[in-house]
């Protein structure tokens, strides 16, 4: 394949097209993982890691709404449409089912209603933790009820399920929430729509001081390297703050609306979007940032090297997907999937551990059972076999001779 060529692949449903960059499924052949991310406009998560060629596997399934996702390889929270669910992977290392390497399977959904989950983490004590968008707090699940409120910004004066100021990014320091992004410090209803070009800010949870503020729809902050970085997505930039300034500093441009954000080793992985058809896109920095550079937004996934800040590789999504929300990365896997709720195959598998191991059985090792039992075996079926020849050998006798024997048997004795 030419180095200008873009490496091309299908995924499963016809419409929808990745294309990736010359070097990118080298890149992730070379840091030994794969990658997983949600798209809430068309309901899917979707596990990218590689075929046994080298060429890019695509596997998706769907959730109602997906998009928080948070992963350390072997558990994987996300939350959806009004639930919250932890999927395990089944598979130790080494072991294969159909080819990959991976698999994970929906364990747990907690009901919280459509409460417009965003980010999620999971904390020290192994408590998933998640942003709160609706009511504009942090919480984490209930064993009983929707969800328990753990924090919330002070300069919101009550606990109301109205979006004021579109609360959404988490970000985790030695296992506790540190850092949360927000589009305004708006106090009223759907009020931070009406501060999108630079109403967005970071609060720092442990004081409840806002340490950045003037930025334009800020998503995704993460820490890494002892810096708080983050997306402002309504310029278009990936960048850290500078936490003694309390300012952003800009060191990419990302050619689309930008929210996801992981890290692994020098490299930062940053999501995409195409930008909406409605006024919340509109009017802001990207816009004309995109013009200055004689781009268009685009829908898919950068790979920035740290040390440069380049995009040095890229993922491009195309089709019926234009908005993505999540990313994170499975270490060491090479090849994952994941069961789904929309067909049977959650209900033909099995899983159980036995002598210490992991065990699947299917419908189709039922399936197996049943034919051997119904199947004669050995000498028996050899026997069976031979009377039912000799059985056909006596069907297919001439009718005349038959008869004619049947005459004879009857024909009387004579007297003496």
């Amino acid at each position: 394949m030419s180095k200008k060529t873009a490496a091309r692949q299908p995924a499963a449903d016809p419409k929808l097209e990745l294309i990736a960059s010359p070097h990118f499924t080298r890149w992730l052949a070379e840091q030994k993982i794969s990658l997983a991310f949600t798209t809430y406009q068309a309901s899917k998560l979707f596990l990218l890691g590689l075929r046994p060629g080298g060429q890019i596997s695509g596997f998706e399934r769907t959730f109602s709404r997906c998009m928080g996702l948070w992963c350390d390889g072997q558990t994987l929270w996300m939350s959806s449409r009004y639930q919250m669910w932890r999927l395990e992977n089944m598979l130790l290392s080494g072991q294969a089912a159909d080819g990959y390497d991976r698999l994970y399977v929906p364990q747990v959904g907690y009901t919280t209603g459509h409460i417009d989950v965003h980010d999620v983490a999971v904390d020290a004590d192994g408590r998933v933790i998640f942003v709160n968008t609706l009511f504009g707090c942090l919480a984490t699940v209930d064993e009983r009820y929707s969800f328990t409120p753990l924090w919330r910004p002070p300069f919101l004066s009550k606990l109301a399920g109205e979006d004021r100021c579109h609360l959404n990014g988490l970000a985790m320091e030695n296992g506790r929430p540190r850092y949360v992004t927000a589009c305004s410090q708006s106090d009223v209803v759907d009020g931070w729509r009406d501060h999108r070009a630079d109403g967005g800010c970071v609060i720092d949870v442990t004081s409840g001081e806002v340490v950045a503020e003037g930025l334009s729809m800020p998503h995704s902050p993460r820490m890494s390297g002892n810096r708080l970085w983050m997306l402002d997505s309504g310029s278009g930039f990936f960048g850290y703050v500078d936490l003694k300034r309390g300012k952003f500093e800009p060191v990419t441009f990302c050619p689309g609306y930008a929210r996801g954000l992981t890290f692994y080793g020098d490299y930062a992985v940053v999501g995409i979007s195409k930008c909406r058809r409605e006024r919340t896109f509109h009017g802001l920095a990207l816009d004309n940032n995109l013009d200055e550079r004689k781009a268009v937004a685009r829908c898919g996934i950068e790979i920035i090297d740290l040390r440069s800040g380049d995009i040095v590789h890229w993922l491009r999504v195309e089709g019926v997907i234009e908005e993505l929300y999540d990313v994170v990365v499975l270490p060491g896997a090479v090849r994952p999937k994941a069961l789904g709720l929309k067909t049977n195959e959650i209900s033909e598998q099995v899983w159980l551990k036995e002598d210490g191991r992991p065990t699947r059985w299917t419908a189709h090792d039922r399936e197996t059972d049943s034919q051997r039992a119904e199947k004669p075996s050995g000498t028996a079926a050899a026997r069976s076999a031979k009377s039912s020849k000799k059985a056909s050998k006596r069907s297919t006798k001439s009718p005349k001779k038959a008869s004619k024997r049947g005459a004879k048997s009857k024909r009387p004795r004579k007297k003496r």
